[in-house]
């Protein structure tokens, strides 16, 4: 199939393209300008340049590589500053609301059958019931503020690739990334963080937390461009687990000191209010249904086991 990937150079691009070229899949990438040009070729990709944000500039692009899907991995995700949640994701909430409605419109007069669209299944879900959610669960309807603009984004693309009628609309929920490229990677500075005892448990560190290795999180997302129905489907790997265990023991991994434990009120004065949902309110995701119908299982089943390959 002709394959359109937009955001193909991002962490998930990255691994993404070449698995889509590796399964015989003619691979075009989105990219904004002509210095990233050499990037997308090396991938395997063919590229064409647009801004996402101008509505204009996407639909050229869409007809130049008359894809048959599009990928929607548009995202501009830096360090993430808890105490300012909002701002850490202000440019990513315009690509999931703008970028995700202009590739849209261009699909629909181009022609595109299938689109699929990345979504959050790590922070996103209510806050209330049981630890672990499927996708029949809703979402945070009473998020705290610094949160709440991130998860409208989110309902916002959500509800537009579904509700497009015309095209196969399909949103992979990821749980929290870790491996090459992300923010759990080798030397990224939230591993140094922690093995420096910077990353405290706050509270009980009941968040309950659903990771997924990024190279697994590629391969679900070429079984959802090969074999997904239209739906959402949680992209996550089998062992949620809350903040309380999972921190301790990627700590012993990375050869440092047991996590400091600090109450929530201290939590809320270094990390703000985001920062403390984080650490002991989240829940976790379940896998089943991905398992179920896009024929997918993690190469990592567990973080315990993946995480073992990051420090």
């Amino acid at each position: 199939m002709r394959v359109l990937v937009a955001g193909a150079t991002g962490a998930l691009g990255k691994e993404l393209v070449p698995r889509l070229v590796d399964a015989g899949h003619e691979v075009f990438a989105m990219i904004r300008s002509e210095s990233s040009k050499a990037r997308a070729a090396e991938l395997g990709a063919v590229p064409v340049i647009a801004d996402a944000l101008d509505r204009a500039q996407v639909e050229a692009a869409v007809r130049q590589a008359a894809p048959e899907v599009i990928v929607n991995q548009l995202t501009a995700i830096g360090h993430v500053d808890t105490r300012n949640f909002d701002r850490s994701f202000a440019a990513t909430n315009r690509l999931r609301i703008e970028g995700t409605d202009n590739l849209l419109a261009a699909a629909r007069a181009t022609g595109v059958r299938r689109f699929v669209a990345q979504s959050n299944g790590a922070f996103t879900y209510a806050r209330t019931g049981g630890p672990v959610k499927s996708e029949q669960d809703p979402l945070d309807r009473a998020p705290v503020g610094q949160m709440a603009p991130m998860i409208a984004a989110i309902e916002h693309l959500e509800k537009a690739a579904l509700g497009a009628a015309w095209i196969d609309g399909i949103v992979l929920r990821y749980g929290a990334f870790y491996g090459p490229g992300t923010s759990m990677a080798p030397g990224s500075e939230q591993l140094e963080m922690i093995r420096k005892r910077r990353f405290p448990v706050v509270g009980d560190g009941g968040g309950v937390w659903s990771f997924v290795h990024i190279a697994d999180a590629a391969e679900a997302t070429v079984a959802a461009v090969e074999n997904g129905g239209r739906g959402v489907y949680n992209i996550v790997d089998d062992d949620p687990a809350p903040v309380a265990e999972w921190l301790p023991e990627l700590a012993a991994m990375l050869g440092a000191k047991k996590p400091m434990r600090v109450p929530r009120f201290i939590g809320r004065l270094a990390a703000g209010q985001a920062g403390v949902v984080l650490m002991t309110e989240l829940r976790g995701a379940s896998n089943a249904k991905a398992k179920r119908e896009l024929g997918w299982h993690p190469a990592h089943p567990t973080w315990r086991q993946g995480f073992q390959v990051v420090p």
